[in-house]
C-alpha cells in the first residue's frame, strides 16, 4: 500500500494547484534537489547516476521547471504481449507505426510502476502501451528490433497512463501530453511477488495483476541503462519524451506460469481489449532501479505509408 502523508501544502503549476507533502521532495527543493540530502534517505541506494545529469530550466505548460525529473528509487514491471498489427493500427495515430516482430504480428504492453523517492514525492502508475518504430526517417533497422525486444532502446504511443498523484496527473498530461487521471493504484514489488491493481471510478477493478518475481539479477548503477522514448501531441505538434533508466535489480521470464493478469471494467481493461492481445511473450520486473525524465521536445514524424 501506498504511504500515508499527515500534512500537505498547495502549490502552483502553470496556474493549477495542485497538493503535495509537506516536507516531501517538492516541497523542499522544487525539482532542484540536494543531491546530498537524498543519498541521506535509508531507501536510495546512491546518486552517482544522477551527478553525471545536470539539470537545466526549461519554460513548459506547466511554467518554468528543471529537467530531467529524478526518480531516485523505482520498481518497475512489464508484460508484453503479441497483438494484431491491424488491431494494433486502429488505435495508433496516422503518423505512427507499430514494430512489427513478424508481417502483421505487433507488441503491446501492459506496464506497472513505484516510485518510492522521487523529485515529485511518491506515487504509482500503470500503462497501456504500444511498441511503435522510431519516429524518424529511414527504415526500421535490426538494431531496432532487437534492442525494443530486449527492452533496451523502446519507442512507444501510450494509451492510457492512470496515476496515484495529482502533481502526477498535471505534469503528466499539462506537461508531457500523456492520457493521464489520478484513481486508486496499488503497487508492490519484491524479489517474491508483485502486484498492482487499478481501481476504476466506481472503486472495483479495472486491472489488476498477480504474479511471481522472476529471479534477480544485481547490476552495478550505470552498468545498465535503458531508455524509452515516449511520442505524445502536445498542443497539436508531435513531440518525444525520453526515460532513461537505471538498473539495480531485474529479471525477466518467458513463460507465463504463476501470472495473473485480470481485466476488469475500466479505461484501462477497455484499451487492452481493444488491441486484441494474443500471449504474453515476457515478463520483466526490475525490483530496484533509478530514471531521469526529460521534458518533452519537438520532433518531426512523418505519416505511414497507407
Amino acid at each position: 500500500m501506498s504511504p500515508t502523508q499527515q500534512d500537505t501544502v498547495q502549490v502552483d503549476l502553470g496556474g493549477r494547484a495542485v497538493t503535495v507533502p509537506k516536507g516531501g521532495l517538492y516541497d523542499r527543493y522544487r525539482m532542484d534537489p540536494d543531491l546530498d540530502a537524498v543519498a541521506r534517505d535509508p531507501r536510495v541506494s546512491g546518486v552517482d547516476f544522477f551527478r553525471r545529469l545536470p539539470k537545466i530550466k526549461v519554460d513548459s505548460p506547466v511554467g518554468a521547471t528543471l529537467t530531467p525529473n529524478f526518480y531516485y528509487t523505482i520498481s518497475t514491471a512489464r508484460l508484453t504481449m503479441l497483438a494484431p498489427s491491424r488491431a494494433i493500427r486502429g488505435r495508433l495515430p496516422e503518423e505512427l507505426s507499430p514494430l512489427e516482430i513478424a508481417p502483421g504480428l505487433g507488441l503491446v504492453s501492459v506496464m506497472f510502476f513505484r516510485y518510492d523517492v522521487c523529485d515529485i514525492d511518491f506515487y504509482t502508475e500503470a500503462a497501456v502501451g504500444i511498441a511503435v518504430k522510431p519516429a524518424r526517417h529511414g527504415r526500421l533497422g535490426f538494431f531496432d528490433l532487437v534492442t525494443g525486444l530486449k527492452n533496451e532502446h523502446l519507442h512507444s504511443y501510450v494509451l492510457s497512463l492512470p496515476v496515484s498523484s495529482d502533481i502526477a496527473q498535471v505534469r503528466g498530461h499539462d506537461g508531457y501530453g500523456f492520457p493521464k487521471w489520478v484513481t486508486g493504484l496499488d503497487v508492490d514489488i519484491d524479489d517474491r511477488r508483485t502486484t498492482a491493481r487499478v481501481a476504476n471510478d466506481a472503486g472495483g477493478v479495472d486491472l489488476s495483476l498477480l504474479a511471481n518475481t522472476p529471479t534477480q539479477r544485481a547490476h552495478p548503477s550505470g552498468g545498465r541503462v535503458g531508455s524509452l522514448t515516449s511520442y505524445t501531441k502536445i498542443n497539436g505538434a508531435w513531440h518525444s519524451t525520453l526515460n532513461q533508466t537505471n538498473v539495480l535489480n531485474a529479471g525477466t521470464t518467458r513463460g507465463t506460469g504463476g501470472i495473473t493478469l485480470q481485466l476488469g471494467e475500466g479505461r484501462m481493461s477497455d484499451d487492452l481489449r481493444s488491441l486484441k492481445p494474443k500471449r504474453t511473450i515476457q515478463f520483466d520486473v526490475m525490483t530496484e532501479g533509478q530514471a531521469a525524465l526529460h521534458m518533452p521536445v519537438p520532433t518531426s514524424v512523418r505519416s505511414r505509408n497507407k
